[in-house]
């Protein structure tokens, strides 16, 4: 892993609590659970578990992805919010900003995914042993050789969002993983964002919907900065 320096200012950032789950705006730069070296062990879960003892982790976001993560505070609340997740009731929206000029203004990547063992934890395509793999995006603006897309993954797999966009030719901007050179160098960090959740109540059922809006400055484009939170 690279060296390892997470953001501390807001320290832990509370979207929505209740006895059941915390929704959490987790910054680009901080492990969503702690890494087997002691050197990171700081991470959004053992932030929230120090405010909120016997929170649990439901899911996760790559180190360099910012925005929203739900947790769980109990054992009932966990296994309700985990199979949500496992059956694909949970509605995400991301947004990107990518390389190059997207001429479509929608479509789908289909593309089975498998972790490339030998450069974990990088993953890729294989048509062999992959697993099925969905993403559906619509294009929001592009000039300047970029493009910022609305990113709805079906299917949740490591990475999927930045390897199916590298694989369609539209890296995101400033991946240290999946970006050549100079789409790498084109941002100061991987513009990608976890901008919506929504999905039912693990207690009353009671139908919730979260929204945590990107940064403008690193997102924006042209004159999609001024449309970027309405088009969740």
């Amino acid at each position: 892993m690279r060296d390892y320096h997470p953001p501390t200012d807001p320290y832990l950032e509370i979207i929505y609590q209740d006895t059941s789950l915390l929704v959490l705006d987790k910054p680009s730069g901080l492990l969503s659970v702690p890494g087997r070296d002691p050197l990171h062990r700081d991470s959004l879960a053992s932030r929230a578990e120090a405010r909120f003892p016997g929170a649990m982790t439901v899911h996760r976001l790559d180190m360099d992805t910012s925005g929203l993560v739900v947790m769980a505070r109990n054992a009932v609340a966990h296994r309700q919010l985990s199979r949500l997740f496992q059956d694909r009731k949970v509605s995400k929206v991301y947004y990107a900003k990518v390389w190059g000029e997207l001429a479509d203004a929608e479509g789908e990547i289909d593309l089975p995914l498998i972790c490339d063992w030998p450069n974990r934890p990088r993953q890729k395509v294989d048509f062999e042993v992959g697993k099925p793999s969905l993403t559906r995006w619509q294009r929001v603006a592009t000039g300047e050789n970029c493009s910022l897309v609305k990113l709805m993954p079906v299917t949740g797999r490591s990475h999927q969002l930045r390897v199916h966009l590298q694989a369609i030719g539209h890296p995101i901007l400033g991946d240290p993983f999946y970006a050549h050179a100079p789409a790498l160098a084109a941002a100061p960090r991987l513009l990608l964002h976890a901008a919506a959740l929504s999905f039912a109540h693990p207690d009353s059922g009671e139908a919730l919907r979260f929204v945590s809006v990107a940064d403008a400055e690193l997102f924006a484009l042209g004159d999609a900065s001024s449309s970027f939170t309405f088009v969740l």
